[in-house]
């Protein structure tokens, strides 16, 4: 699967992520499907610029600055409970992938991050 089969240009994909060779990663990725992307460097950011944005999809590091990925996600998820969640963090243990569902994420990837599993995941929800 090509990133040419996802055409994402009419949705927003807010990522959340305070290390910014990882966000390039994830814009260069994402960024061939067309979509819209937004970038919060804390946690505290991401809650505020989903307040202040339509976003259809939220990739969410979990050790970020001002507010983890935990508390961020509970928060916005406290504003529109439908909007999916997806975490990443590069602790891939397995407490993380149930933390991350028990604070509302609706999945979960760990880094190092494959391109092909990050887009299959992120098209299965929008």
């Amino acid at each position: 699967m090509s990133t040419e089969t996802f055409n994402w240009s009419e949705k927003t994909i807010l990522i959340a992520e305070d290390v910014e060779s990882n966000y390039l990663f994830l814009e260069e990725v994402i960024g061939r499907t067309g979509a819209n992307i937004l970038w919060a460097t804390n946690g505290q950011h991401a809650v505020d610029m989903f307040t202040q944005n339509e976003i259809d999809l939220i990739l969410m590091d979990i050790q970020m600055p001002l507010l983890n990925g935990f508390d961020a996600t509970r928060a916005i998820k406290k504003i529109n409970p439908k909007v999916p969640v997806i975490s990443q963090t590069a602790y891939a243990m397995a407490e993380d992938r149930g933390k991350s569902i028990a604070a509302g994420c609706d999945d979960y990837i760990s880094k190092p991050i494959s391109s092909q599993k990050l887009l299959s995941l992120i098209d299965k929800y929008l």
